[in-house]
């Protein structure tokens, strides 16, 4: 299959400019100023459109195997396409928890059956599977991952001789989520005497702290200086965390990295208000100062990635009270048009954005020839209209859950074409699905 697309904008490693772009099967052959007298069996002309490499997201919850009521890989998939996500790196806490070599492959099985975007699956740390642990193949998988406070699923690794010897051992990077589970214990009972079993959404903040996150945050951040580690802390939530990363170049050489979410750079603690649980995450949304210190660091470069943590459950687990009420929400079909929004807003440039949700994490994993758009490499791309204004509601969110925190919220921009590895697999709300999407691989 051979597409030509004419006429694009195409923002890429710091540059936007008009040009020309072909795709033969799996990838871009070609970047030229006149491609147009070409014959190929497809001609998209992107006059007005902009084409970037497609997202990669490093951090989603697809909820499959065993939790497949909130969502599955087909579907959440779907809905990262049509967001322009076209990878994605999956966590570890699904039923049971990946923890095991044989686990992981049964994982990635399910990703070749039933993804639209390519994938990759984290190796999940437990207090006593290290030897499991260490035979995770570099080039194969994305990285490890360590729950340094509980979320969901039962992966609390708080054993520190386990986390001194993933930390000391480790051949490839260690993912963690930072929060000190003793501190968000003792901030829970607190509330509890206060409110009893009713405890307000808006105290979540305070029970997930500021000081629970750092905590754990410069924990991870001493052993792996300690210990040369390549650590990747994910879901930065506040301001004084940012201060623990540097903005060292080139970017390949920076062994202790970390990501923002789109829901920390968006809500804050005032929209607890409105939205409720539906905003209830881990780390938790915090301050208006936390949000724009976040911003900051992704600006200056102490923050290296933008994600998701698309984490989906249902309405109905959701409109629960304060303690029954799940944490995560659905995200990745709106992250794209949110931070093109934040462009519109006049936060962040569109080339920051590409370099943070495209090239970095391509940079930081090590990800064969994904997240440039170069001759030669994978043909994963988006083109969007930054003029296209629609409005979210629950008759076109695509994640299984049926839901979305920004329901009613109208976005400037809109995804029309997605292609995962050549394959054009979104079309103004249409999907060809003929063409799965392909495990990526890493050059390490």
């Amino acid at each position: 299959m051979t597409i030509k697309i004419l006429n694009a904008s195409i923002i890429n490693e710091g540059q936007i400019q008009e040009t020309d772009l072909l795709i033969e099967d799996q990838m871009i052959s070609r970047i030229d100023k006149d491609l147009s007298t070409l014959s190929t069996d497809k001609t998209i002309d992107a006059q007005g459109l902009h084409l970037l490499p497609g997202l990669i997201d490093d951090q989603v919850h697809f909820r499959e195997p065993g939790l497949t009521y909130k969502a599955d890989i087909y579907t959440e998939s779907k809905a990262a396409v049509a967001g322009g996500i076209t990878s994605f790196m999956e966590m570890p806490n699904t039923v049971p928890n990946t923890l095991t070599q044989k686990l992981l492959e049964d994982k990635y099985q399910l990703g070749a059956a039933k993804s639209l975007a390519n994938y990759s699956f984290f190796m999940g740390v437990s207090n006593d599977n290290l030897e499991e642990v260490l035979k995770t193949n570099p080039k194969e998988v994305c990285g490890l991952k360590i729950f340094m406070g509980s979320s969901t699923g039962n992966m609390l690794v708080d054993n520190e001789t386990t986390l001194r010897n993933v930390f000391q051992q480790a051949e490839m990077l260690v993912a963690t989520h930072c929060e000190d589970e003793q501190t968000i214990r003792d901030n829970m009972q607190h509330y509890r005497e206060k409110y009893g079993e009713e405890v307000p959404i808006a105290m979540h903040p305070l029970i997930r702290s500021a000081e629970a996150c750092y905590r754990s945050s410069s924990l991870a951040v001493s052993l792996a200086k300690e210990y040369h580690t390549r650590l990747h802390i994910l879901h930065i939530s506040t301001a004084k965390e940012t201060l623990l990363f540097d903005n060292i170049t080139p970017l390949k050489e920076k062994r202790i990295t970390s990501e923002a979410c789109i829901h920390h750079l968006w809500f804050d603690e005032s929209a607890y208000a409105s939205k409720g649980t539906l905003i209830k995450w881990n780390p938790a949304v915090k301050t208006k100062e936390d949000k724009e210190g976040i911003l900051r660091a992704v600006l200056e470069d102490r923050i290296d990635v933008i994600a998701t943590d698309h984490a989906p459950h249902t309405l109905e687990e959701k409109q629960q009270n304060y303690f029954k009420a799940p944490s995560g929400g659905p995200l990745v079909q709106h992250s794209l048009v949110a931070l093109l929004e934040m462009y519109h807003q006049g936060k962040i440039s569109l080339e920051k954005i590409v370099e943070k949700a495209c090239h970095n994490p391509a940079i930081l994993f090590q990800i064969d020839r994904r997240g440039f758009i170069r001759e030669g490499y994978f043909a994963d791309l988006v083109l969007v209209n930054l003029n296209a204004p629609w409005q979210v509601e629950k008759s076109n969110v695509l994640a299984k859950c049926g839901w979305s925190p920004f329901e009613g919220q109208t976005f400037k921009a809109q995804v029309e074409h997605t292609f995962v590895s050549g394959h054009l697999a979104y079309s103004n709300g249409h999907f060809d699905e003929s063409v799965k999407g392909i495990r990526l691989h890493f050059d390490r």
